[in-house]
């Protein structure tokens, strides 16, 4: 039997329960309680408490997010991408990505190692296929171009 959110105590149930889970950020915590069927306004009130009481912190998630997507081998262009898509302030989103102490160049360097065996391209067809793939992982086209060269 699916829960009701008509009551302020069910969407703070509800949006504690999510957090429990993980950390989310306020836009898309919002879209999640929407989708159970709370209204609008209690939504918004139960948010603004959660953030009052410290229990929901966009920079603890940007910071989440960020490490988690890292460190499954993730770009900051591809995680930048992600956060945008979630609804988060494109500032807020470049200072976790600096703030985050990641060596973008030595996750890329790990990550071609770790799918190509740290073997240079020996041709343009083998070229272009690594550089797909660490592309779509959202490492910057000048860093994966000097890495498929100088290895």
């Amino acid at each position: 039997m699916p829960v009701v959110l008509d009551s302020p105590a069910a969407v703070r149930r509800a949006a504690m329960d999510l957090l429990a889970r993980r950390e989310h950020g306020r836009v898309e915590l919002s879209r999640k309680l929407r989708a159970r069927g709370a209204p609008d306004e209690l939504v918004e009130s139960a948010l603004d408490r959660l953030a009052e009481e410290g229990l929901l912190s966009e920079s603890r998630y940007l910071e989440s997010f960020v490490r988690m997507r890292a460190n499954a081998g993730y770009g900051p262009l591809r995680i930048r991408e992600e956060l945008g898509q979630r609804g988060l302030d494109r500032h807020d989103i470049e200072r976790a990505l600096q703030e985050s102490g990641f060596d973008w160049n030595e996750q890329l360097r790990a990550v071609w190692q770790r799918k190509f065996g740290g073997l240079l391209p020996a041709d343009q067809k083998e070229r272009a296929r690594q550089g797909r793939f660490l592309s779509y992982r959202g490492y910057a086209l000048d860093a994966i171009g000097r890495l498929l060269r100088h290895g």
